[in-house]
């Protein structure tokens, strides 16, 4: 059984794959998430392609046609890496980016021991190019390929060169190579006056069970980082909600035109105080949780607009073993929101360079334990 997500089709730690559903060979196939027109109303496309015999031209010509924004072929060795990045590993540099209102492409995070943290890269540096090409000018998803690696660099020991400034420093121009790496999606560290801000790089298998372990550690209140989140497995989102809800709704999602609605387990701690922080790059599964927490009046969201990801996608297995992503419908917040376009606007937004961390822990002081 495919594993639903709410996903790109790669995160942007250095193209880890979030997009990925397992094995989408077999029946019964359940979908992913983002924008366009039902899955199967592309010319000479039927609803369920799977099994179908089609060139990666035929491929992205029946989307083009269809309109389909979200929708992507990949072959079966990129569907193969982004399957395994959801197993925890994945082959990049080590860094995620975000891109803020301003078009600006940010460093959010940087894998411990990477490749990008040991030639000196840290979050908030800007990335200016991507080997010849800049940064800015690039869509996202064009910028996650490009770190990823194109078709035939996609290998351990192929090289990307990155040009990034720290604030008004020179620029350095770097050249790294790619290595498989550990995914850690969740890191906690402890703030002052006893909280505790857990960052959620991306939603992979287990994560709701290390942000549990987590917030084991004492704390009186909890700053969620999703900065630079680009979302994965709607199943671990929603479970991470859960921690944080005494059950009822989390979302819902529209499958070819049918409503699947999305909940919470009873249980969950519903007084510690929580903010969550977002930015440009908070997407997809991450803005189904940020819309979650904030629907239900259950954290404060602070920060910068997030992406804007909010539609469904299913993955289907062609007859060489590619696989075609189509989009299949919407999803929404508790309240009925789509974060498709326009993104989710943060509660207290961090404006004029203010910094977000130092607005969370602000915001988050202000915050009685709730009864």
């Amino acid at each position: 059984m495919a594993t639903l997500s709410l996903v790109f089709g790669a995160v942007l730690m250095a193209g880890a794959a979030t997009g990925a559903w397992g094995d989408p060979s077999g029946p019964p196939r359940r979908p992913s998430a983002d924008a366009g027109p039902v899955a199967g109303s592309a010319v000479g496309l039927p609803a369920d392609p799977a099994g179908t015999a089609l060139s990666e031209q035929q491929a992205e010509h029946l989307l083009g046609a269809n309109g389909d924004r979200w929708g992507a072929y990949y072959s079966a060795q990129e569907y193969a890496e982004f399957s395994q990045g959801l197993d925890g590993r994945y082959l990049g540099v080590g860094l995620s980016v975000g891109r803020g209102e301003d078009g600006v492409t940010t460093v959010s995070q940087v894998a411990p021991a990477g490749p990008a943290a040991a030639a000196g890269i840290a979050a908030g540096d800007r990335l200016l190019r991507i080997d010849e090409d800049p940064a800015d000018r690039l869509p996202v998803t064009e910028v996650v390929a490009r770190l990823r690696g194109r078709d035939g660099e996609r290998t351990a020991g192929s090289e990307v060169t990155l040009a990034v400034r720290r604030g008004d420093g020179a620029v350095r121009e770097l050249r790294l190579r790619r290595v498989l790496l550990d995914s850690q999606q969740v890191t906690a560290v402890h703030l002052e006056k006893g909280a505790l801000r857990i960052t959620v790089r991306a939603f992979t298998s287990g994560v709701t069970d290390q942000v549990r372990a987590a917030l084991r550690a004492p704390h009186t209140g909890v700053v969620l980082d999703l900065r630079g989140n680009s979302g994965g497995l709607v199943e671990e989102a929603a479970g991470t909600a859960g921690i944080f809800l005494d059950g009822g709704p989390v979302g819902s999602y529209q499958e070819r035109g049918e409503t699947r609605e999305l909940t919470a387990p009873p249980g969950g701690d519903q007084r510690t105080p929580l903010v969550v922080l977002v930015d440009g790059g908070t997407m997809s599964a991450a803005e189904l949780l940020t819309g979650a927490l904030q629907d239900r009046s259950r954290a404060v969201v602070v920060g910068s607009r997030t992406f804007g990801k909010g539609t469904v996608q299913q993955p289907s297995r062609l007859a060489d073993g590619a696989v075609l992503e189509l989009t299949v419908g919407r999803y929404y917040t508790p309240a009925g929101r789509s974060p498709e376009g326009a993104g989710l606007a943060p509660d207290v937004p961090a404006t004029g360079g203010e910094d977000a961390d130092a607005l969370a822990l602000r915001v988050l002081a202000g915050l009685g334990t709730r009864a």
